[in-house]
């Protein structure tokens, strides 16, 4: 299959002031297919931001290269340029204006113009089902309706690819749906490629044909979720919400010790909400294991010995969700 996005070797190190260096961007090798949606999914920090930029050619790369449809980021930066669009995560609209007027704006920036310009803005609104209000300036719309304005604004170009940077946030449900629904939509009818970031899971999981994992700089698991799925085995995942109270190191080793089918558990330690308040959220503790239904009543046992506060038990099989926590030791959220 064609690929859309194809990167080597890509690295970015910054200076900081005290004269050392910081590698952001470690050597990425990336493959995004043409008509396909990727999600790069990645705790805060782990560079996908500024791989992204430099896929885009808002950074240059300390070395290595990107191509867009063959066109090198580096070198044809026009060419590449011109066959990608860009959702922010900010809304990047004029308040004052109505939504065709920003449509017409950012449209004659990419260089269109007269009939060509209002069929293709009209097209749009359509698309994003705001028709009915185009002449409404944007401050009276909703934020999920101003989001479906700024996804109309980089498919002005009508770009083979188009980014999206966690179009859902601060969104109703409703809004949210609509604006998964195009997403699916752009790959299917259109036949576009989107890449795409989102801190939400179940998004990653509806949408992707393809997921990229990235930590510490680096691309550390790469492929469908089935593929990425059997990287963890047959290991359920059991979360423990528990009570006010840190999770001791030697409880940890206690139920790996004594749980038959562990394999490893994460923890997090409650934090204070205030320096004025002795309360805490409670922690959470992560368990994988094989068979996790049947390790299940031993390890309750272990924590009750230990006089600890279960609040919660959940029992999930294999998923995206494991294989981040898996890889990364956190969630997308953290």
């Amino acid at each position: 299959m064609q690929l859309m996005v194809e990167t080597r070797n890509l690295r970015k190190t910054y200076s900081r002031p005290d004269g050392s260096t910081i590698e952001a961007v470690k050597g990425v090798d990336l493959e995004i297919r043409q008509g396909e949606i990727f999600s790069l999914l990645g705790p805060n920090g782990a560079g996908k931001t500024t791989t992204i930029s430099m896929i885009s050619g808002l950074v240059t790369p300390t070395e290595g290269d990107a191509t867009i449809g063959g066109f090198s980021i580096t070198t044809q930066s026009m060419q590449a340029k011109r066959l990608m669009g860009f959702v922010p995560q900010e809304i990047a609209l004029y308040p004052e204006l109505s939504a065709r007027q920003n449509l017409a704006f950012f449209g004659r920036m990419y260089g269109l113009g007269g009939k060509a310009l209002s069929r293709r803005v009209y097209e749009l609104l359509e698309f994003v089902d705001l028709a009915d209000r185009q002449k409404d300036r944007i401050d009276t719309f909703s934020g999920g309706m101003k989001r479906r304005v700024n996804l109309a604004a980089g498919l002005l170009n009508s770009p083979p690819l188009i980014y999206m940077d966690e179009p859902t946030v601060g969104i109703d449900p409703q809004s949210r749906r609509r604006i998964l629904d195009t997403v699916k939509l752009l790959r299917d009818e259109q036949g576009m490629t989107v890449l795409y970031t989102t801190h939400l899971m179940e998004e990653a999981e509806e949408l992707s044909d393809r997921v990229g994992i990235m930590d510490h700089g680096e691309i550390i698991a790469m492929g469908t979720q089935a593929e990425l799925t059997q990287q963890v085995g047959e290991e359920d995942r059991l979360e423990f919400t528990i009570g006010a109270q840190e999770i001791a190191e030697d409880l940890v080793e206690r139920v790996q010790h004594q749980t038959a089918g562990v394999t490893r558990i994460l923890s997090n330690p409650p934090e204070q909400i205030s320096d004025d308040s002795s309360e805490s959220t409670p922690a959470r503790l992560i368990i994988f294991a094989k068979r996790g239904r049947t390790a299940l009543p031993q390890i309750i046992q272990t924590l009750d010995a230990a006089d600890v506060d279960i609040q919660s038990v959940a029992v999930r099989e294999p998923d995206l969700e494991a294989v981040f926590l898996a890889l990364t030791g956190r969630a997308l959220r953290d």
